[in-house]
């Protein structure tokens, strides 16, 4: 079920697509765009993928949380494009017959994929800058600030 989209996400799908008889939890994480990003204000939030790679990573991801926890449903959708403030980038719905394992999960899910996700952001700011980045904590390390605003 998981996907890279271009459209706005719907938040009801992805958790519905996770409903399931037998579960007694769902967890849904749910990324917005934020307005602020290391003390500069942004204006709005551009992502691109490699989308080959970014879908077998999030099925390799998936693969990993069902051989720690016994889950029912997982649905991973991520946004690319432009995401407005306020808009949600990347939702995570995971179900499991109890609690635990579903908020375990999803928690989970969320921090291997910004780890490992071919996913790249472009921060543009308001003072007409913008600021490229991988999901990764590692690689913000070398992100590089661009002067222009396309």
């Amino acid at each position: 079920m998981n996907n890279i989209i271009s459209e706005p996400i719907d938040l009801t799908s992805v958790v519905d697509s996770v409903k399931t008889h037998a579960s007694g939890a769902i967890d849904v994480f749910i990324g917005t765009t934020r307005d602020h990003s290391k003390g500069r204000q942004v204006a709005v939030l551009e992502y691109e993928a490699y989308l080959p790679m970014a879908l077998k990573s999030i099925e390799g991801i998936e693969r990993e949380a069902r051989a720690r926890w016994n889950l029912h449903e997982i649905n991973i959708v991520h946004r690319i494009g432009r995401v407005g403030i306020g808009e949600p980038s990347v939702v995570i719905a995971v179900s499991s017959a109890h609690r635990d394992e579903a908020f375990m999960a999803c928690r989970y899910l969320i921090d291997r994929l910004k780890e490992e996700v071919p996913i790249w952001k472009r921060e543009y700011f308001t003072d007409g800058t913008f600021e490229w980045s991988m999901h990764s904590h590692e690689q913000q390390a070398s992100d590089k600030t661009l002067q222009t605003h396309p």
